[in-house]
């Protein structure tokens, strides 16, 4: 089965020769691979690229690494990476002529020196280099330093509903059930028993995501970082600190985490994508707040894998799955604060109100609330007295969980379905 992926393929198109790397981020097993060697691959021969004009390895492949006298079991055994000289002689071999040559490199942490041989390809003005790499090297941080200033991040993820849809086989609402529950790494798509979702989704975690974590910043073992990931999968989509995440780890499994080391994981986690530390910004005050944040998970089946598949809580996966979405078309995004002001018994007191997002691209600004539920009037005035309190001219949009087409309501802020929201690329501009 052909899972389409044409926003991330217009990303790579638009990039082509400008004299960059394009380094192709993203989660393990989102389908980073499958993106250049397949799609990006058959689309340049599509436009008439010479075959022998592209040139595709991967330094994970015994096959490949055969070709430049590599044995990939001698690596691993040895812990060795590929010898740098070898490779170049190889890619010398392939460039007979003055023409564009692509290069199309797959798991390319493994090679040796890897940024000066790429650094130095950059140099040739017939070389289109196009890499991946895996998150024990190429992490979000990394890729702003690796090529000094030349590398272009394109950051994949998981699939979007409307991606997961397109090749499910059944209707929207059991296919929206069942992202909710076991979420969007491609692999899920073509699995038909919920069996070998969970199963599948618990291994992925435990045998290679934790698992690059533990030895990229070699960490004596996976339990204490394993056991603050289900702590912040439990606590999904709700406001945290380092602080409070070290009382309850206390108080939950008896051990002294300190606040330092648990932020200090964190950074692991965002690093290797795993989730997204979200922080709050004051609206009215125009300034970020940076404690307490949110933490908001890259795949919704990974973060209930974690939990064993026993607190599947719709109003919080909602909102991450909302979350992602609104990253997948390209916008920042922050949690929103407002100040406001209240007499109480003659007393007039201070509080903050929140907006569950506020999504920003270019001069474009939307304030967003997701509400799973909204059966009477004293809700929709809990869910729409931040927006109230705003004071600005920016859209207003809440996001029920029920099928319902774009609508406004008497004070013109736009109502819609979650599944309209996720299916309909202009949602927003309705």
């Amino acid at each position: 089965m052909e899972i389409a992926r044409n926003k991330y393929l217009d990303m790579l198109k638009v990039r082509m020769h400008n004299s960059f790397v394009k380094v192709i981020t993203g989660i393990r097993r989102c389908g980073k691979s499958y993106l250049l060697n397949e799609i990006f691959y058959n689309y340049l021969l599509k436009q008439g690229v010479n075959k022998e004009h592209i040139v595709k390895f991967a330094f994970d492949s015994a096959k490949d690494l055969s070709l430049i006298g590599e044995n990939l079991q001698d690596l691993s055994r040895n812990k060795q990476k590929v010898n740098p000289q070898k490779f170049m002689e190889y890619i010398d071999l392939k460039i007979k002529d003055g023409n564009m040559y692509y290069l199309l490199l797959d798991e390319v942490q493994n090679l040796d020196c890897f940024e000066a041989v790429l650094n130095g390809y950059l140099r040739e003005k017939n070389l289109d280099v196009y890499v991946t790499g895996s998150n024990s090297k190429f992490w979000s941080r990394d890729v702003l330093t690796e090529f000094a200033g030349r590398g272009d991040e394109i950051h994949v993820l998981p699939l979007s509903f409307s991606e997961f849809y397109a090749c499910y086989d059944g209707d929207k609402e059991y296919a929206f059930d069942d992202y909710m529950v076991y979420g969007g790494l491609p692999a899920i798509v073509s699995m038909k028993t919920d069996e070998q979702k969970s199963t599948y989704l618990r291994t992925q975690f435990q045998n290679v995501y934790l698992k690059d974590i533990v030895e990229r910043q070699h960490l004596n073992n996976a339990e204490n970082i394993g056991e603050l990931l289900n702590i912040i999968a439990s606590g999904l989509s709700t406001l945290t600190n380092p602080t409070k995440l070290s009382n309850t780890f206390k108080s939950v499994k008896n051990v002294n985490l300190s606040a330092t080391t648990i932020d200090k994981y964190i950074d692991y986690m965002q690093d290797a994508f795993i989730i997204s530390k979200v922080n709050r910004y004051d609206v009215k005050g125009k300034k970020y707040i940076n404690t307490p944040y949110k933490i908001y998970f890259e795949d919704v089946g990974l973060r209930n894998a974690r939990l064993d598949f026993r607190q599947i809580e719709n109003t919080h996966i909602m909102e991450n799955i909302i979350y992602n979405e609104l990253r997948y078309r390209g916008y920042n995004v922050d949690v929103g604060v407002v100040e406001a002001r209240e007499t109480k018994d003659g007393k007039t007191q201070r509080k903050q109100l929140e907006i569950d997002f506020v999504a920003n691209q270019g001069n474009k600004r939307y304030y967003i609330q997701s509400a799973y539920d909204i059966p009477d009037e004293d809700k929709m005035r809990q869910e729409t007295q931040s927006f109230d309190k705003t004071n600005d001219s920016f859209k207003k949009i809440i996001i029920i969980e029920k099928n319902m087409k774009p609508r406004r309501n008497e004070k013109g802020y736009l109502i819609m379905g979650v599944k309209e929201f996720l299916l309909n690329p202009n949602s927003l501009e309705f």
